[in-house]
């Protein structure tokens, strides 16, 4: 079957492109590039260097993936991208490859839609089926759970971490991390409430969400300081898995500098 590869697109010689790869008008492949079976490149797409992408992925017109970090005075060396499978890349979406210096990798799940002018600075991990809305601004270093759904205009500090099942509402700062199961918003961003919506779409039954409800309000909505309403909740015989994840994700986010649990990796970026 092969690529079918547009008469004005430009390919590197050492790209690979599985059966199936669609490249449009005016797109750009770099070397060092593969493409998973499936994927497609819309007109003036760009995939610069060193990027892996599995199957089905979809690039729109004008996102440029796999270009350097965005760090002043820094090399990027032989950084790499890994995406995965059937991921949206919309108009103006920027994914730059990881420092070497650092980590060297920045990584992007399955089933993510990145909606437009939408940016993953170098050294990032974005997990499975994660939403980033317009113009979502990720700096360094930034880890993204599973299901997590950050909202339009919203900018995250470099090491932040948004746990799994997190909301964020729009046009928030964020400073610190964003513990799994809630929402957040504001400027700066601070939990507000459960994020029940995305935890029924995601399967949870009433008992876990009466359970992380109780949870949330002993935590955020009590007297108690927060060390002891940890405490309370990591004693509990009874508690349940995702009720453990949150109190063990906050007690690592408490023991990091400026509550962001991964700070400790900081090495002059």
């Amino acid at each position: 079957m092969g690529a079918k590869i547009h008469a004005w697109a430009k390919v590197h010689p050492s790209a690979e492109l599985d059966d199936g790869v669609e490249i449009g008008a005016f797109c750009s492949v770099g070397p060092e590039v593969q493409l998973g079976e499936g994927t497609v490149l819309c007109d003036h797409a760009t995939v610069v260097a060193r990027t892996r992408m599995g199957k089905g992925n979809l690039v729109y017109p004008f996102a440029v993936i796999g270009g350097g970090p965005q760090v002043k005075g820094m090399d990027p060396g032989k950084g790499r991208l890994e995406i995965g499978d059937e991921n949206v890349f919309r108009e103006y979406v920027t994914v730059n490859v990881g420092v070497e210096s650092y980590r060297g990798l920045t990584q992007v799940g399955n089933r993510c839609l990145l909606m437009a002018c939408s940016h993953v600075a170098h050294d990032c991990v974005v997990g499975d089926d994660v939403v980033l809305g317009n113009l979502v601004l990720l700096a360094g270093h930034i880890i993204v759970g599973d299901g997590a759904y950050i909202c339009a205009a919203s900018a995250a500090h470099h090491y932040i971490i948004f746990g799994r099942l997190a909301y964020v509402g729009g046009m928030s700062r964020i400073v610190h991390d964003i513990p799994p199961f809630m929402k957040a918003e504001g400027s700066p961003a601070k939990v507000r409430a459960l994020n029940e919506v995305g935890l029924r779409r995601h399967g949870f039954d009433q008992e876990k969400i009466d359970a992380l409800w109780k949870a949330y309000r002993l935590i955020w909505r009590s007297d108690l300081p927060r060390s002891e309403a940890l405490t309370r909740l990591e004693h509990d015989d009874g508690a349940i898995e995702e009720v453990k994840e949150l109190t063990a994700f906050l007690r690592r986010s408490e023991r990091g500098k400026h509550g962001r649990a991964r700070e400790g990796i900081r090495t002059g970026d």
